[in-house]
């Protein structure tokens, strides 16, 4: 569906509470197995902000796969399954005085592009500083070498993804979210909108051996809701900006993009002939429907949960971030969600109803501190050689210790899936042969 199809949606949405549901069973955790070298967001360190991951599953040999992070104005790092650093890639300098460097956000992995003839497996990356989605490719060859894996190969030229001029790109109204997908030979990126409910389809394209590439489609999503109490509620946000979208996973069989709008909850939406399809609310946040007023002073936004009227979800706290997918046979897996308000992940069934399954914990084990305020992550199902032979969920860590002194650390959190599956009650489903994530058209 087209932005100007939605209209109605992008005013209000309505949404109908019927009782008070039970409170969901607390949470389950799991231990970390290996966690990348802390990085930092200071002078000293780059300024590098660890963000969210991406896998990408050597042909060869699995256990050689490697973890793509993304680390803000600093760039990327690319590691090994053992944590070790392989890469790192600096993100674009401004490009004159006053511009805003390049800051590197989501990054997501596509395979089997075809690039100047070849089918070529690919990184890519919002560049939230300059408004572009930068495309590297990965080299299996130099994976197996031991050399730097990733090339950039964006093409020369190409559009900001939101803004209409570089005056615009400097507002950093940028490209924030991303998540890509294969359908009919063809590859597309979901980019979300930094302070804004859009999201924008794009269509990757060879320019010359490089990639470029197209606007598709438009959605934006409601940035006020209806209460059923006849009241309208906007979600607590700093003046100015609206409920912006980041974490975002597509499902990469049934083609259904699953988004996480911070301050609201998790949305469905289908995609179909490259064009979006009616947004569904599928979980709220705990905060969804509080009265909020903005503290100048302190430059934030206040709930007043006392008058908490109580339309809200109980799976979520805000920010709802990073989200990923499980795939598993027949349409079975899992949805899952980053809660960030209580250091936790929502899982939703795979399904059409997207039933909520329970929430997981990562918390210190002897290998690996814990999870906290996770913004991306990423899962896979497949046996990834000895250290993950029943799959990988990779979480970014907000609160990585030991700390350096005051210094804030973060960094990425490598789990193994079937440790995450059994510490459920009714174990989840651990499914490493019925996907392949090199196959997915």
């Amino acid at each position: 569906m087209s932005a100007s199809a939605l209209s109605a949606l992008a005013a209000v949405a309505v949404l109908s509470v019927t009782g008070t549901a039970a409170p969901p069973p607390p949470p389950v955790s799991a231990t970390a197995r290996v966690e990348t070298p802390a990085v930092y967001d200071d002078e000293a360190g780059g300024n590098a902000d660890a963000d969210d991951p991406a896998v990408w599953v050597d042909p060869s040999n699995p256990g050689r796969s490697i973890v793509i992070g993304t680390l803000k104005e600093a760039g990327l790092d690319v590691y090994g399954l053992d944590g070790r650093r392989l890469q790192h890639l600096a993100a674009p300098k401004a490009p004159g005085a006053g511009a805003a460097p390049g800051r590197f956000n989501n990054v997501d992995v596509v395979y089997g592009f075809e690039l100047g003839g070849r089918k070529t497996d690919l990184a890519l990356v919002s560049d939230r500083g300059r408004d572009r989605v930068r495309a590297y490719a990965i080299d299996p060859k130099a994976v197996a070498a031991g050399r730097p894996p990733l090339r950039d190969v964006t093409a020369a030229g190409v559009a900001p993804v939101f803004a209409a001029d570089e005056t615009q790109v400097d507002d950093q109204r940028t490209a924030y979210g991303l998540t890509a997908y294969t359908d009919d030979g063809r590859t597309y990126v979901v980019a979300s909108q930094r302070e804004e409910t859009r999201l924008r389809l794009l269509e990757l394209e060879d320019r010359d051996g490089r990639v470029g590439y197209r606007t598709k489609d438009t959605l934006d999503l409601p940035r006020a809701f209806a209460l059923p109490d006849g009241t309208k509620w906007r979600p607590c946000a700093d003046p100015g900006e609206r409920p912006q979208v980041e974490g975002m996973a597509v499902d990469q069989e049934e083609r259904v993009l699953y988004a996480a709008q911070e301050a609201v909850g998790l949305w469905r939406v289908r995609l179909d002939d490259a064009k979006f399809e009616k947004p569904k609310l599928l979980d709220r946040v705990r905060e969804y429907g509080t009265p909020w007023t903005y503290d100048t002073e302190k430059e934030e936004c206040v709930l007043d949960a006392a008058h908490d009227p109580g339309f809200g979800g109980t799976h979520l706290s805000a920010d709802a971030e990073g989200v990923t997918v499980y795939h598993a046979k027949d349409g079975k897996g899992y949805v899952l969600a980053s809660s960030q308000g209580d250091n936790t992940f929502a899982v939703y069934g795979r399904d059409g109803r997207n039933d909520y399954v329970g929430s997981f914990a990562l918390k210190d084990g002897p290998a690996a501190d814990g999870v906290q305020h996770s913004d991306g992550s990423t899962v896979v199902n497949v046996p990834l050689g000895s250290g993950f032979p029943q799959g990988l969920l990779i979480t970014h860590d907000g609160e990585a210790t030991p700390a350096d002194g005051e210094r804030a650390a973060t960094d990425f959190k490598l789990t193994r899936w079937d440790e995450v599956a059994r510490a459920f009650p009714a174990p989840l489903t651990v499914d490493p042969k019925s996907f392949d994530p090199r196959d997915t058209d």
